[in-house]
């Protein structure tokens, strides 16, 4: 046998190989994909149910279907039970502050981590580090108590105050981000006589246009579908988020549930499609170092 032969050969089995890893691989993609798509699936199909109740299905679907429920969801409260629009306009509210505020901060940390050497900067990293190793419901008690005696029971600004405050916890993301910003780039502005802050605003910000996107997108969506802490600080009604307006719902208003779990739900997946090529490239550039 030649050797062209021989190559030919080994070729069609390299093929027919990676055929076959090929289709075993889409086939287990494609198996995953509908196990996780048909909970979304069912949820959307009884947000449509008639009777509204969970128990009303014919299997796993509702037994008839009307678009009713996403008109009551925002005209009829159920006698100030549910007020899902109120609901929705805290929520964006708390996640909007939350967001600015966090945002500036933990880029702020993260910058200031990254191009400034000071005295206890290495004892803060370990300190950050071993805090960021603690479940966040352990100070949940201590919380309480900060947020009574300062009055802010009960409303929406403690939120805020908390997420915001919180956020440079998390600044090492950012961090690594900023390390990877070529030094000379810093040392050829400050010789043009730039000072720090020119260097910030005009330099720094617009190459770390990814790792803003990020963690703004990611200082949005933790106020936005976060429980515990609205449920400890919230006791009006009023005041609720959706979040644990949702949790409040019994069985027998299901699809006011689903309803509402898709409204709140669209925002974040609508974020998420525009911003996704910034928030790959935001997590992959600062994972570099750390």
């Amino acid at each position: 046998m030649s050797g062209s032969a021989v190559i030919k050969k080994r070729k069609k089995r390299l093929t027919f190989r990676r055929a076959i890893d090929n289709t075993l691989t889409y086939t287990a993609l494609v198996f995953i994909s509908v196990f996780f798509l048909f909970p979304c699936l069912w949820l959307v199909l009884a947000s449509f149910s008639k009777s509204g109740s969970l128990y009303d299905t014919r299997g796993f679907f509702p037994s008839a279907y009307s678009f009713q429920t996403f008109v009551d969801l925002f005209t009829d409260d159920v006698n100030g039970l549910y007020p899902y629009g109120r609901w929705f306009s805290n929520t964006l509210y708390v996640a909007s502050m939350s967001c600015v505020l966090g945002t500036v901060l933990v880029i702020l940390t993260g910058y200031v981590m990254s191009r400034f050497r000071f005295k206890g900067r290495d004892s803060i990293k370990q300190i950050t580090l071993v805090l960021g190793m603690f479940p966040g419901f352990m100070g949940m008690a201590a919380i309480y108590i900060i947020m009574a005696q300062f009055g802010l029971l009960n409303r929406l600004e403690a939120l805020i105050i908390l997420y915001a405050g919180t956020a440079p916890l998390g600044y090492l993301l950012q961090k690594g981000y900023f390390d990877t910003i070529p030094q000379t780039i810093y040392e050829a502005a400050r010789i043009d006589g730039a000072n720090n802050f020119l260097i910030f605003r005009k330099i720094t910000l617009p190459l770390a246009k990814p790792m803003l996107v990020y963690t703004a997108l990611t200082q949005f969506t933790w106020p936005w579908s976060d429980v515990l802490l609205p449920r400890l600080l919230l006791k009006n009604r009023e005041q609720w988020t959706v979040a644990v307006g949702l949790f409040s719902m019994p069985e027998t208003h299901f699809s006011r549930f689903a309803a509402g779990s898709m409204f709140i739900a669209v925002p974040i997946v609508i974020l998420f499609f525009c911003l996704v090529k910034n928030i790959v490239n935001g997590m992959t550039a600062g994972a570099i170092k750390g």
